[in-house]
């Protein structure tokens, strides 16, 4: 049974991304698309599950469709969409991806392709950038999500579900679309949903 885990940010989280994204890129060269450190870990101050979230932003279906492909030497495969229209969620095979020389173990990391007109990749931008700005969000956000690490620790559903009143708050705040609220809402409140 998996625990959630939310630790106070740590500064070596950017870094971690970093590294991630040098192993990634090589595989893209010549593809228009960017890898950009999303998900609580890229904000400074924010508590966070130790996953570092990577967004491989893409213009279209068919660079999308290349990429997936690149990633599959790397160690990746494809999950579909879990739910979230474009986006593709990719699954590591094991400690070790992306493959690499020197073989060591990776950061915990999850691995999205998203289209860049995504409301999934509105909602990762937006809710960066404005918490990223607000630190009174970042506290009131970091409060939550220990508390409901704390209540429901093995229950990733009630703890994604629980936590979503205020995610939906914050996007409103950061001017994110009714109707893209409103799907990031119903996403979150599905089990297995997110």
């Amino acid at each position: 049974m998996r625990t959630i885990v939310v630790e106070d940010y740590n500064p070596e989280w950017p870094h971690h991304f970093e590294d991630l994204r040098q192993l990634l890129m090589p595989s893209f060269q010549g593809l228009p698309v960017s890898i950009e450190h999303v998900g609580s870990t890229s904000v400074p101050g924010l508590a966070a599950k130790p996953i570092i979230d990577i967004d491989i932003v893409v213009p279209d279906a068919a660079v999308s469709r290349q990429v997936i492909a690149g990633l599959a030497p790397l160690g990746y495969w494809h999950q579909g969409d879990l739910g979230i229209p474009g986006r593709a969620a990719m699954k590591a095979g094991n400690e070790r991806v992306p493959f690499s020389d020197d073989d060591r173990t990776k950061p915990p990391h999850h691995l999205y392709v998203i289209l860049e007109t995504s409301a999934a990749w509105e909602n990762h931008r937006r809710l960066r950038s404005y918490l990223r700005s607000h630190p009174e969000a970042v506290m009131a956000y970091a409060a939550l999500k220990k508390q409901l690490a704390a209540a429901y620790p093995h229950d990733i559903d009630a703890y994604v579900a629980s936590k979503t009143p205020l995610l939906a708050d914050l996007l409103t705040k950061a001017g994110l679309a009714p109707h893209m609220v409103a799907a990031i809402r119903r996403a979150n409140e599905t089990p297995g949903g997110c």
